[in-house]
């Protein structure tokens, strides 16, 4: 039977109930590119805009018949990870990705929260750099992600030990009055990303990024200029953010590029 051909993205991303991060965020600016979600939720949260307090994994059988039934029946290329649950979930969803070489894989590897609430464990971080990471095609950390991912290293060697094509590193500061983002290709820097720091605390800005990304690259975007209109893009939906909750604000993702 031959395949139809489409432009999609399969999610495997966390639920917020908040609708500022996770799937919610992931679909609603993947739409924004006029591209298709195809998400498998890997996680359901109680969170708010102030804290999370508590995580619940998708059963892993069920994520996998989920993934086979997806897989069976619509085409896709591009897969974007965001919030992994579970030990054994990272090693469930590394072996339904190694099934094909064709895959390209943008991983937004959450490992803390953006109320600063850890959300990985050790064993879950050394796993995701086991078998994971070595599957993607770009990752994009935040600098203290990196720092928990690759421990005691500079900044280039961090990046050269995660054995990963690309690497976008973003950081919430470069001075008092500009923020920089880094892209690397293994460990040579490609580019730098400069944007004016904004005031505020914002929920969904990492998981909003990924999935620009991943939208531009399913239409054929190459990485270093999906990353450049993916921050654009993801700069203007900070401009534009709602102040929903008490604490943080929420990007406001129906403004495109």
């Amino acid at each position: 039977m031959e395949r139809l051909s489409a432009d999609t993205v399969l999610l495997f991303s966390g639920l917020d109930p908040s609708g500022a991060a996770g799937i919610a965020a992931d679909i609603e600016t993947i739409n924004q590119f006029g591209v298709t979600s195809l998400p498998i939720i890997t996680t359901l949260t109680a969170q708010n805009t102030q804290k999370v307090l508590s995580l619940e994994p998708t059963n892993n059988l069920f994520l996998n018949d989920q993934f086979r039934l997806i897989d069976d029946d619509i085409y896709f290329k591009t897969v974007k990870i965001g919030l992994l649950g579970s030990l054994s979930q990272i090693e469930t969803i590394s072996r339904l990705l190694s099934t094909r070489k064709d895959f390209v894989i943008i991983l937004d590897p959450i490992i803390m929260s953006s109320s600063n609430n850890e959300l990985s464990s050790n064993d879950m971080i050394d796993m995701m750099k086991k078998v994971l990471i070595p599957l993607c095609t770009l990752i994009t950390p935040n600098l203290e992600e990196l720092k928990l991912l690759a421990p005691g290293l500079d900044e280039k060697l961090a990046v050269k030990s995660l054995n990963c094509p690309w690497t976008l590193i973003t950081t919430s500061d470069s001075s008092e009055i500009e923020i920089e983002h880094r892209l690397y290709h293994y460990s040579d820097l490609i580019r730098k990303f400069s944007y004016k720091k904004l005031p505020g605390k914002y929920h969904g800005s990492g998981c909003t990024l990924s999935s620009a990304i991943s939208a531009l690259m399913a239409t054929g975007v190459e990485v270093e200029e999906a990353s450049r209109r993916g921050l654009d893009y993801t700069y203007q939906t900070l401009l534009n953010a709602k102040k929903l909750g008490k604490m943080q604000y929420h990007p406001n993702r129906t403004y495109p590029e």
